[in-house]
């Protein structure tokens, strides 16, 4: 049986996500010290690009040949921009299930960027690897993690009451840590069914190739 995701490439019409490069590092480090990011992540804070390029060296490979996840680079077609990145984790191989997660540049939001990342990991995961489920966690009050979460077609499946550790800014400009719920999320093959006419019909490709 299979334990271990393949080092792949997704491809949309208007984006390429593909496996963490070196040359990402300055824009991945960028994107972490967004004021959302940090609010609703653990990444350390300030994120530096020694720490990004640990991740794309160390931390990455050895989270995908080790059978945890996957962690894959969201990048434009046209420019090869760095927009997000895609995160597999909690990878379960028996159940054939794994959790996603999503972060997005703050340059690019708004565009519809998460929702057709997160959609084309799900028909990869579905079609190609057999996956059975999907989980998506989202912290009680962030909506737009939320509404990405509804858009591809996952069903709210309950809350994990104090089991989120936000942060929030304090008046002195530091960080402070603030317990939040998590809003669970489950995605299966067939909630897939629709999704795709819907995204067409609010002017996103969902056609998905990959290799």
């Amino acid at each position: 049986m299979t334990t271990t995701f393949p080092d792949i490439s997704i491809n949309t019409d208007r984006l390429v996500l593909r496996a963490l490069e070196d040359v990402d590092a300055p824009a991945l480090a960028e994107m972490m010290n967004d004021e959302m990011v940090a609010a609703w992540t653990a990444v350390p804070q300030p994120y530096t690009e020694d720490a990004a390029h640990r991740w794309i060296a160390e931390y990455a490979p050895t989270e995908r040949t080790a059978g945890r996840g996957l962690d894959l680079a969201v990048t434009e077609f046209l420019t090869q921009r760095l927009v997000g990145i895609i995160q597999l984790s909690h990878t379960d191989w028996r159940v054939r299930s794994t959790e996603l997660s999503y972060i997005v540049a703050p340059w690019a939001r708004g565009e519809g960027y998460a929702t057709e990342a997160a959609l084309a990991t799900a028909q990869w995961l579905f079609g190609d690897q057999r996956f059975e489920r999907i989980e998506l966690r989202t912290a009680a009050d962030n909506t737009a993690s939320q509404q990405v979460a509804q858009k591809i077609g996952c069903i709210s499946e309950g809350v994990l009451r104090n089991a989120c550790i936000a942060r929030t800014r304090t008046e002195d400009g530091t960080w402070a840590d603030l317990r939040t719920d998590f809003i669970v999320w489950g995605l299966l093959p067939e909630d897939l069914e629709g999704v795709e006419d819907q995204m067409a019909e609010a002017g996103y490709s969902s056609f998905t190739d990959w290799s």
